[in-house]
């Protein structure tokens, strides 16, 4: 199951009670994101340390 925010546009504004529920998918979010990126960036520093034979 994926869990995405509300989104604003230029004529329905959030109310409070989704930009709360934003800020609380953005926190368990965060890093899970973080996470990866670091689980990549290891990855391209493995590639980069073979031999290059």
């Amino acid at each position: 199951m994926i869990v995405t925010g509300f989104h604003a546009t230029r004529t329905h504004k959030l109310t409070p009670g989704q930009k709360t529920a934003n800020r609380v998918i953005t926190v368990g979010r965060a890093p899970v994101e973080h996470g990866f990126a670091h689980l990549k960036n290891w990855r391209t520093l493995t590639k980069l340390r073979t031999d290059p034979r």
